[in-house]
This record gives structure tokens, sequence and C-alpha cells, in this order.
């Protein structure tokens, strides 16, 4: 499915949300996921294309398989050149969000993938990149 280890997503519409879902659950059950674990997944990578359309109007999911120190797992990288997260802290907080929804999807992702990292700069955009690993 991938090319190389990398699947790239375009995100510009609520389809494309669905398409990053879908794909990033069929890799994760082709690694060995438990279905639990692929569910998880899917619903990080969704809740950041989300964001993505929400927030920047346009960006893009990247989905790579990953090996370290002997693990395999799957990582999602979310980026948009988007205005930014003004509050990076805060927009980690459960419910605070500056939009319309109840403020649970980026402390979500963080809680149910293993590895989160957000950087954020005003005016240039967002990237968000998790990684989960097969247990």
């Amino acid at each position: 499915m991938p090319v190389g280890n990398e699947l790239h997503i375009p995100v510009v519409s609520e389809v494309d949300v669905v398409t990053a879902r879908q794909r990033g659950r069929a890799l994760a059950a082709e690694l060995g996921f438990a279905s639990s674990e692929q569910a998880l997944i899917a619903t990080a990578i969704s809740e950041l294309a989300r964001n993505i359309l929400q927030y920047a109007g346009r960006g893009q999911v990247e989905i790579t398989i990953e090996h370290e120190g002997g693990r395999t797992g799957i990582g999602v990288v979310a980026s948009d050149q988007g205005p930014g997260i003004p509050d990076v802290q805060r927009a980690l907080e459960d419910g605070f969000s500056t939009g319309k929804g109840l403020g649970l999807g980026l402390p979500g992702t963080k809680r149910i993938m293993d590895d989160f990292e957000l950087v954020s700069e005003l005016g240039r955009g967002t990237r968000v990149a998790v990684k989960k690993w097969v247990r």
C-alpha cells in the first residue's frame, strides 16, 4: 500500500479526513495492531486531519511505518501552513478550544498515542507528529 514506507494524503476536504483515517487503520492492521488499537490510531488521524480543515483549511497527513529499537509502529505527521496555535499549552488542556469543538482533540490524541510532538508558529503553521508502537 505505501510507497516506500510512507503514505501522503493531502487534506483539503472532509473526504480526505475519511481517506486518511481508513488508510491509517488499514496500515495499522497490516502492522499487527489489535483492532482496539487500530480504532485509536484511526481516531487520532481523524482528529488531526479535522484540525487541519477547521483551523488551516488545507494541509497534509503523512503516515509512515516506524522501526526503532527492535519495535515496529506507525507514525503520523499532520502539518499545515495555517495561522498556528497562539497558546500551545492551553491547546493541550482538556476542554480548551478556539473553535466550536469540545477541546478534546489534541489532548485526547496525546493520551491515546505513545509519542506526541506539537510544534506551531504563529502565521507559519502547525506540525503534530505522533507514533504508536505495536505491543
